[in-house]
């Protein structure tokens, strides 16, 4: 019998019959064995159902087909469906790199405090072209306060211990944007995080992605905040929460100047953003960036 243990995939899938089946090879190609895979079908009205057939000799694959009520509820679905002591997501149309479980499962090993481990990733074209990522900064241990000034959880690169779920819940099916942001906050609070500098995931990029909408993120966003720090007030200190609240007007600021052109909105944002932290440069050059026209 395997000493591995198990690790469930959950992929949620609507309208990705293009590119699902390469996904779910990706899972299939891993050097590490003990795999389940839960593809979540939300309602896709495309060719999804057919390409899936493939796949039905395959013990390891499981289809689910439910109706269309989001993202969130198709992730929930393929959490209560799997077996796993260790869960993981993929997007349908992304791939996993060969070794991504192999090398991240031994970093539970490390501590029983740790509930999550994610890795580095790299960006890839609608045909498959893979391409670096921008380089950031990514932390491990506790990271509420880093994760309330910036979501730096590459989400679908993350294994989650199941306990992870019986703790702190499943995904937020409220929400219509920032699942993952919200999911990560409250397992924070309970467990930590470990980083691994390695690329295990290759994120495509393509024009029909919902993560474009970058306005209704940041609205979410604030929510999201506004909620876990209701929830735990003293888990950060004050310092952390204005900073987190600066970031936040910044970018949502921005995407109101550039992306709106509604200049007024975007100043009140960045003097919001200066109240929580008065001298927050990035506030600063923003409002310079708007005040004086560029050449």
């Amino acid at each position: 019998m395997s000493s591995q243990k198990l690790v469930s995939i959950v992929i949620a899938n609507y309208n990705m019959g293009k590119f699902l089946p390469l996904a779910v090879q990706s899972v299939l190609n891993q050097t590490y064995s003990n795999i389940e895979i839960h593809v979540v079908d939300d309602g896709s009205t495309d060719d999804s159902t057919e390409v899936m057939k493939q796949f039905d000799s395959d013990p390891r694959v499981h289809y689910h087909y439910k109706p269309n009520q989001g993202q969130a509820s198709a992730k929930n679905r393929g959490i209560l469906e799997s077996k796993g002591d260790f869960i993981a997501f993929l997007d349908a149309d992304d791939l996993w790199t060969p070794t991504k479980i192999e090398i991240q499962m031994p970093c539970f090993n490390t501590s029983s405090k740790v509930g999550v481990v994610y890795t580095n990733y790299s960006l890839m074209t609608e045909e498959g072209e893979i391409i670096p990522a921008p380089s950031r900064k990514y932390y491990s241990g506790n990271i509420t306060g880093r994760l309330l000034i910036e979501n730096i959880v590459t989400g679908m690169t993350s294994i989650v211990r199941r306990e992870c779920f019986e703790t702190v819940g499943l995904f937020d099916e409220s929400l219509p944007m920032g699942i993952d942001y919200d999911l990560w906050l409250r397992i924070s609070a309970k467990y930590e995080f470990l980083f691994l500098d390695e690329i295990t995931y290759h994120y495509r990029q393509w024009g029909g992605q919902m993560s474009h909408n970058y306005m209704k993120r940041y609205e979410c966003g604030i929510k999201i905040m506004k909620r876990f720090l209701e929830t735990y007030p003293s888990l950060v200190d004050q310092k952390t929460i204005d900073e987190a609240w600066a970031h936040t007007y910044v970018g949502r600021g921005r995407c109101l100047a550039e992306l709106r052109k509604d200049r007024l909105g975007a100043l009140k944002d960045y003097l919001h953003a200066l109240k929580n932290k008065p001298g927050y440069l990035p506030a600063w050059k923003s409002i310079v960036k708007l005040l004086i026209p560029q050449p």
